[in-house]
């Protein structure tokens, strides 16, 4: 039975492409633009610095407890061994709720892409997108139906094809450099008003504050993904793989995120950077090169899009049939076909992707909403990994996975109170559905709902009654 594990589980390299893509998608190809409309040069290299070690802290717990709790299936199940029942299945709900949702960020940025050649799908979630992003969807949730690890296979040939645009951008980004340039307003911030004006303004420790914040939602998003080997580590070869994946992926991805955004400051000025379109590596590459260089970025954004996508379609599937393991939902979300994939999770998530993708033909900012919203909610699940690797740091006496799991867990905190409350506010309804499936899957395996748990739902129901009342009335729109 192991070398038949050994034989079919997913590799090291499948592992590590499988965070860099993941992680890799729709979100680096806007970053410098986004970047440079909340923060100069200085500051932003200071948001990467926190950043950079909020997430090592995050990857370096998640190796420990893939090393060290091996009985242990995903990050649901760190909540629910640290926290009990309910905290286990707020931390997968909330992981599947991020997983699909970071689906519609990646069609509605993947169809901007193809925008750049037919303009009718420029917007990204025009009705001819929609279409378009749906029947894609739905053709990548048949193919990975038909098998999990063959799927993570095409994956890593993706993620190698996915470097080579974002590695041509960041040539021609360092001929095209200009020290003069980076340094003009290395600490001082261009800001924009309501009129849309450009106004000067020095900084201060206020503005440093005000332009982290403007950060840390953006740089948290594109590294979402980073935990997919830790979910995957049961199907890999060696269980111990997916924590050097994980480490591995992000120093990957690290460098990738600072060269690429720091180098377009030496491009253009920042008042000229605001003012580039969307999605921004695609025109700023346009410009150093002309049409054909943006047609190429395009590609290469479709491609890298595709990828990630791919990933995203089976995490999702992942976390609700772990949830179904655990006895948190019903034993229906973990059935498994002919191909060892959880069918029924993958097509109940597929019926949630396709509403909302309809939904966004409404939306006046797709993209960002969607985005924001999957940051906010895997930020849950990253802060309770934070959390129990901090418990089990104290509970055993060992001050490095106590120090990992405190850092992990206060830049999880910070970043959710500085830049996140009011999307995690929304996702609260989608938790409140979730709710329901939680009590059937408890009463399906003999157990009842405790005080608590009936005291924490009804919190977490009033909390959704008042996001959907924000949205009917107008108070909050997407």
């Amino acid at each position: 039975m192991e070398n038949a594990n050994k034989n079919h589980g997913i590799s090291l390299f499948a592992l590590i492409a499988m965070v860099v893509s993941s992680a890799i998608g729709a979100g680096v190809f806007n970053l410098p633009t986004t970047l440079a409309a909340a923060a100069t040069p200085g500051v932003t290299l200071i948001a990467w610095g926190i950043t950079a070690i909020g997430i090592l802290a995050l990857a370096l717990s998640l190796k420990n407890l893939v090393l060290n709790k091996p009985e242990l299936n995903g990050i649901s199940d760190y909540a629910r061994a640290g926290f009990g029942e309910f905290a286990g299945f707020l931390s997968g709900w909330g992981y599947w709720l991020s997983a699909w949702l970071g689906n519609i960020a990646f069609a509605t940025m993947m169809m901007s892409a193809v925008g750049y050649f037919f303009p009718t799908f420029k917007s990204g979630n025009s009705l001819s997108a929609v279409i378009v992003s749906s029947i894609i969807s739905w053709l990548l949730t048949i193919f990975v139906v038909r098998g999990v690890e063959s799927a993570a296979a095409i994956n890593a040939i993706v993620t190698v094809c996915k470097l080579v645009p974002l590695a041509a951008f960041g040539l021609m980004a360092i001929i095209s450099f200009k020290f003069g340039v980076f340094t003009q307003h290395f600490w001082s911030n261009f800001m924009t008003n309501a009129q849309g004006m450009i106004s000067y303004s020095d900084m201060t420790a206020g503005g440093i504050l005000a332009q982290i914040k403007g950060c840390l939602m953006a740089m948290m998003w594109v590294f979402v993904g980073i935990e997919g080997a830790a979910m995957l580590a049961k199907r890999a070869k060696k269980q111990s793989d997916a924590g050097k994946a994980t480490v591995i992926g992000l120093v990957t991805l690290l460098i990738v995120y600072v060269v690429l955004t720091m180098l377009p400051y030496g491009y253009l000025s920042q008042e000229q950077l605001l003012k580039v379109k969307s999605p921004g590596i695609l025109y700023l590459f346009e410009s150093m090169t002309g049409t054909l260089g943006g047609a190429f970025i395009s590609i290469g954004m479709i491609i890298t899009i595709f990828g990630a996508w791919l990933s995203w379609t089976i995490l999702p599937a992942e976390a609700t049939s772990q949830l179904a393991e655990q006895r948190l939902l019903p034993q229906w979300f973990g059935t498994l076909n002919q191909h060892g994939a959880p069918s029924h999770s993958l097509w109940m998530t597929q019926i949630f992707i396709q509403i909302f993708l309809i939904s966004t033909i409404f939306a006046k900012e797709a993209y960002t909403f969607s985005c924001s919203l999957c940051t906010s909610a895997i930020v849950v699940c990253y802060t309770l990994v934070g959390a129990y690797q901090l418990k089990l740091g104290w509970q055993t006496g060992n001050k490095k996975w106590a120090i990992s799991g405190f850092v992990a867990l206060l830049f999880q905190v910070t970043a959710l109170v500085l830049a996140g409350l009011s999307y995690l506010w929304l996702c609260s309804i989608v938790y409140a559905i979730g709710l329901i499936f939680y009590y059937y899957g408890r009463r399906e395996n003999g157990f009842r709902f405790s005080k608590l748990e009936w005291t924490l739902t009804g919190v977490i129901i009033i909390i959704a009654l008042t996001a959907l009342g924000a949205l009917l009335t107008g108070h909050v729109s997407v």
